[in-house]
């Protein structure tokens, strides 16, 4: 018992030497040793004392931040796994000695699949090389090998698939799967060359290379209506008006540098999709400015609303050039079922613009301010009067 006693009060004045030299007030050494027992050495710190650790707030990603991570084409190439080796090989065993050939054929190589996924948005996340799993050679004892697992790659909801200019498939809806290359077979082991009249086959074959492909991935925005005009329009201005999108705004061209999707929600539960086009200038379609890189999103829309400026001088001429990129792009491209929205009617000369403009086109013109948000409410209908034209164009039910 003496031992024990000596070891733990040695313990004990250990303790208090540690606790000593952590602290070099005496007076807080003595109080630390009265509160702890002289045992640990407990912090005396409290939470009133420590720095405030809140969660940090998540900082929004400028426009040119998120351009970067969005990718509308890209380039891949496709190897497809190859097919494992067949084993030449002769049952041994005691007392056995003519087993015959016991040679497994091998796997089949692995294929690469696309997927589309309606949560990934963008091509930024695929890879410019995929290689399938091959498959496993064969054994003996008539073991096949394993095939190799298929490939899956996500690809965003609309996306095209392209070789060599044509079109192979279009993945518009979610969980569309496409196989893109096919694995090749596994090679036969000499078990199954075996006949009556070659009882004892030496021959193995290799297995089959993968299918190879070079494949080009674009990404067209899957919207209900498409928002044209030039730069500074204020096409974003009016998608944060009507939608529940937020895309940046500001007061110099070129604000919006890739596609944004906003939903108009109606009193019935239909939603419509509406897009952002980054603005358009004259000669985009001979890839000027962002050019065929968003062209290629109007292609997707039903139906146009074509966005004019009536801060310019003669605003009904944005309507003349935006027809004609349009139409140089793909022919008849500007002839879908359209609304014209002027836009800015909130300036002191915009109504005579306006009234200029109605008398230089025979469609509809719906004046608008996405700044004070002024007859967006006629703006919304009109998309939904659209958006049910193109449902009974269709054939499917409206709930208007």
């Amino acid at each position: 018992m003496s031992s024990v006693g000596y070891i733990i009060g040695h313990e004990v004045r250990r303790q208090e030497v540690r606790v000593f030299c952590y602290i070099s007030s005496p007076v807080s050494a003595a109080w630390k040793l009265q509160v702890t027992g002289g045992v640990r050495g407990v912090s005396s710190s409290c939470t009133l004392c420590a720095k405030a650790r809140g969660n940090p707030k998540k900082r929004e990603m400028s426009e040119k931040q998120l351009t970067r991570h969005f990718v509308d084409h890209r380039h891949v190439k496709l190897v497809a796994g190859s097919g494992g080796k067949g084993l030449c090989s002769f049952h041994s065993e005691p007392r056995k000695e003519w087993g015959g050939p016991d040679g497994g054929n091998g796997g089949d190589g692995g294929s690469i699949v696309m997927k589309a996924d309606r949560f990934v948005k963008s091509l930024a996340q695929i890879l410019p090389i995929y290689k399938g799993e091959d498959g496993q050679s064969g054994g003996s004892k008539n073991c096949y090998g394993r095939n190799g697992s298929p490939t899956f790659i996500s690809v965003p909801v609309g996306t095209v698939v392209k070789e060599e200019g044509r079109t192979i498939v279009d993945l518009s809806e979610h969980g569309q799967e496409y196989l893109a290359v096919f694995g090749g077979a596994g090679g036969k082991g000499n078990r199954f060359y075996l006949s009556n009249e070659n009882r004892a086959p030496m021959t193995a074959t290799s297995g089959m290379v993968g299918q190879e492909r070079i494949l080009l991935l674009e990404l067209r925005t899957m919207a209900h209506a498409g928002l044209v005009g030039f730069p500074n329009a204020g096409k974003s201005s009016l998608l944060r008006a009507i939608s529940n999108a937020r895309p940046a705004v500001a007061a110099y061209p070129f604000t919006t540098l890739n596609p944004h999707v906003g939903i108009v929600k109606y009193r019935d539960y239909e939603q419509v999709a509406v897009a952002d086009i980054p603005g358009i200038i004259r000669g985009a379609h001979l890839n000027r400015g962002l050019g065929l890189s968003f062209l290629r999103h109007i292609e997707r829309c039903r139906f146009l609303l074509f966005v004019l400026d009536l801060s310019t001088p003669e605003p009904w001429t944005q309507l003349q050039h935006l027809r004609y990129e349009l139409d140089q792009y793909d022919p008849g491209l500007s002839q879908r079922p359209q609304a014209i929205i002027a836009n800015k009617i909130d300036l002191p000369e915009a109504r005579k613009k306006l009234e200029t403009l109605r008398s230089h086109v025979t469609e509809r013109v719906i004046p608008v301010s996405a700044l004070t948000g002024q007859n967006t409410e006629e703006l919304i209908l009109h998309l939904r009067e659209l958006y049910d034209g193109y449902l009974q164009g269709e054939g499917k039910p409206t709930r208007w």
